[in-house]
């Protein structure tokens, strides 16, 4: 497995992925989705426990999982309980939580997002081929004053490193 890294923020918090070049998917740590849906204080122990009652009802989410190499908080790589991205729907689904239709919106560039806004907008405009004078009108509208704005900081941080991925290559 490669190391391309990325984190992704749901609101204020990190979702730590990596790479996996030979299946060509990502891979998400499963404590970091618990603790952004559940906002738990101890998310590790969450999924520890919903761990214990998938396997209890034969669910197979728990057969998908695989430990990666992820850096923690304190720099220190440690095994961490990882799905790939096929199977982050069926976890969600299992968190009994308000916030988990939210997650999903965001995880998925659902309609509702603005992720998900700018995404069909994309693609309705890359098959209308317009001229580029149309990509500067809608660039414009897209620019934000939000420049203090934490969420949208760190979503400019992580977009570019998919840039800057995208060049080494």
């Amino acid at each position: 497995m490669s190391e391309k890294i990325s984190i992704r923020f749901y609101k204020d918090h990190e979702v730590r992925t990596i790479w996996d070049e030979g299946k060509n998917l990502w891979w998400f740590s499963i404590v970091d989705i618990v603790g952004a849906i559940t906002e738990s204080p101890n998310p590790r122990k969450y999924w520890s426990v919903l761990k214990t009652r998938l396997k209890k009802a034969e669910n197979e989410l728990t057969t998908s999982c695989s430990q990666l190499k992820l850096t923690a908080a304190d720099g220190k790589k440690y095994a961490t309980d990882c799905l790939p991205q096929d199977k982050i729907e069926d976890l969600v689904k299992s968190i009994p939580n308000k916030n988990a239709t939210d997650f999903l919106d965001w995880f998925t560039y659902s309609d509702n997002t603005i992720d998900g806004k700018s995404k069909k907008k994309a693609y309705t405009f890359w098959e209308s081929h317009l001229n580029s004078n149309k990509i500067k009108v809608l660039l414009r509208q897209a620019l934000t004053n939000k420049i203090d704005d934490r969420e949208i900081f760190m979503k400019g941080i992580d977009y570019s490193y998919y840039y800057e991925q995208a060049e080494e290559n």
